[in-house]
């Protein structure tokens, strides 16, 4: 695996840690961090795979962009299309004021990026 994958996925690993602990916090719950942190693990997941195929990708947050950029390679992800359009509102949709997330938008949220990260992971042959 190429030192760029194994960084992306590295960022992403935390992105995913930070979700679930601001949704899983009992004092102060994050739901707002905790949908973004869900949308950035699918994101640089998606990333990973493209760098390590060698595919460049724009500079984007878009989910379909970069799962459309990488279907060609590994074209049993289209079934991962309807929860990456959950997540991709989510790179900016609460991180500023206006809206915020709820409990169960932020269940759905890490729900997503789990399967996600699921078939990410095993594409790559690490663990879960």
């Amino acid at each position: 695996m190429k030192l760029l994958t194994i960084e992306w996925i590295e960022k992403a690993e935390g992105d995913w840690i930070v979700a679930q602990q601001c949704y899983r916090a009992r004092k102060f719950p994050n739901y707002d961090a905790a949908c973004f942190h869900s949308q950035q693990c699918a994101e640089k997941l998606l990333k990973a795979r493209l760098v390590e195929a060698g595919i460049n990708f724009p500079r984007t947050h878009d989910l379909v962009t970069l799962l459309q950029l990488v279907l060609p390679i590994e074209p049993n992800w289209a079934s991962l299309q309807i929860g990456l359009i959950g997540l991709n509102g989510y790179s900016v949709a609460f991180r500023y004021p206006g809206s915020s997330a709820t409990k169960p938008s932020a269940k759905a949220a890490i729900k997503e990026c789990k399967e996600i990260r699921r078939v990410i992971r095993l594409s790559f042959g690490l663990p879960l």
